[in-house]
């Protein structure tokens, strides 16, 4: 939360455009916990009352990536090398790592991200869930990111009712991803010792 990313969203002008907005969106009142609201990354649930306000084509807007990462489901997985940050699962559309879009929403809102900080202007941005795949729910098993992985898909969640757009929140078939990348403590590595080549 609170880092800035990369969103394409429809513009004033009926135009599209790539706009950096930080991340999570404004969380629910009866949820925020302290002085600052340090946003609501992932939306599971639009059809709840807070996020109805949210799901015009005015407000929705697509995410680009390339792979997207998970944490380790194993407890104290650790890498000493980032401050003992737990490792990651690294997920995309192939080995080569393609384009592809999480459904987002977004929008202006006025408050406290950081104390520090103080109140302020923001634009924020959130991303669509769903339940995971085969795939991904062995490592993370309540939620998995909205793909969208084709132009059609990209223009009916930027441009359609939302009668229409909600039926893209659904998950993604099992084999729709890859793991291109395993925490080091999670590669297996063969016991068994190397054939010794002959040299005659």
């Amino acid at each position: 939360p609170n880092q800035f990313g990369p969103v394409v969203r429809n513009a004033p002008d009926g135009e599209r455009e790539l706009a950096n907005l930080r991340w999570g969106m404004p969380t629910p009142l009866e949820r925020v916990r302290g002085n600052a609201d340090s946003g609501t990354t992932n939306i599971r649930n639009p059809q709840y009352a807070h996020w109805q306000q949210y799901v015009g084509v005015e407000h929705r807007c697509v995410v680009p990536v390339t792979s997207f990462a998970e944490p380790s489901p194993t407890p104290n997985d650790k890498d000493p090398e980032t401050g003992g940050i737990q490792r990651n699962f690294w997920f995309a559309l192939n080995e080569g790592r393609p384009l592809f879009f999480f459904a987002g929403l977004w929008t202006r809102w006025q408050g406290v991200r950081k104390v520090k900080e103080g109140p302020g202007d923001h634009e924020v941005y959130g991303f669509m869930t769903a339940k995971p795949n085969a795939l991904i729910a062995p490592i993370h098993e309540k939620a998995m990111p909205v793909i969208l992985t084709t132009q059609e898909e990209t223009e009916t969640w930027l441009t359609a009712p939302w009668s229409e757009a909600k039926g893209l929140q659904r998950t993604a078939p099992d084999d729709a991803l890859v793991i291109v990348e395993k925490p080091a403590t999670q590669i297996k590595v063969s016991q068994q010792a190397p054939a010794q080549g002959s040299l005659l």
